[in-house]
């Protein structure tokens, strides 16, 4: 009797472990599936879904490879793809590409790596927008500083991330109704452009690697120093 009792739980407990295998199979392979994007983890990355807890995780996979990384940015960026950039004393852009438009924000023709440009359009669709919802007006221009520029940080002897490409700074936006807001005069704001300002440098931190902004020192007053490498400071 005993042993048909010992029996009896261990197969309702191999018939619960089956069940929640099936279950798990099925959420991660059928299409049909209500596991939301952001936290499925055989997804590739896609900039127009709503982020989950293994967003992050999508976009560090695509950022590892080139195919991966341009299949993700047409989601939600308007890119050409350039042949690798080769310079003198360590500087280039590899993979390279040319943005206009990310998340549907227009910018000025900017050469970047991959890996940046897709962490610009995640900034652009789940923290720009959403912050200028305040403004009463939708963001349609990102103004930048550019990204590329083979020199060393200023200041030192060390190459900036900016001589391979894997940084941006971003200086401020145009709304649909014509305001020009300014990084440099809005973030001491104590309104909704000093909120606007602030949230985006929070947002930044999420889907960038490295953030300096105002309060990190006075060559950043007027910008967003946003990288796709580094060691992981928000300032």
């Amino acid at each position: 009797m005993h042993f048909l009792r010992v029996s009896a739980r261990i197969a309702v407990r191999l018939g619960l472990l089956a069940a929640f295998v099936w279950a798990g199979w099925w959420l991660l392979m059928d299409p049909r599936s209500p596991l939301p994007h952001g936290w499925h983890p055989l997804k590739q990355l896609d900039v127009s879904e709503a982020p989950g807890g293994l967003t992050g995780m999508q976009l560090r996979r695509a950022v590892r490879t080139e195919g991966a990384c341009l299949a993700a940015l047409e989601t939600g960026a308007v890119f050409r793809s350039l042949p690798p950039l080769e310079a003198d004393g360590g500087c280039g852009i590899d993979p390279r590409v040319e943005v206009t438009d990310v998340a549907g924000l227009a910018l000025a023709p900017m050469e970047t790596t991959c890996a940046a440009a897709l962490r610009l359009a995640m900034w652009a669709e789940h923290g720009v927008k959403p912050a200028a919802e305040k403004l009463g007006a939708e963001i349609v221009f990102l103004r930048h500083q550019g990204s590329y520029n083979c020199r060393p940080i200023r200041g030192g002897t060390r190459l900036s991330t900016h001589g391979t490409g894997e940084a941006v700074d971003v200086a401020g936006v145009t709304l649909s109704d014509g305001r020009r807001l300014e990084l440099l005069e809005g973030w001491s704001d104590p309104g909704d452009v000093g909120v606007f300002w602030h949230e985006l440098h929070a947002s930044a931190c999420r889907w960038f690697v490295t953030v300096l902004g105002p309060d990190f020192n006075a060559l950043h007053a007027d910008h967003f120093h946003m990288q796709s490498v580094g060691w992981g400071s928000c300032r």
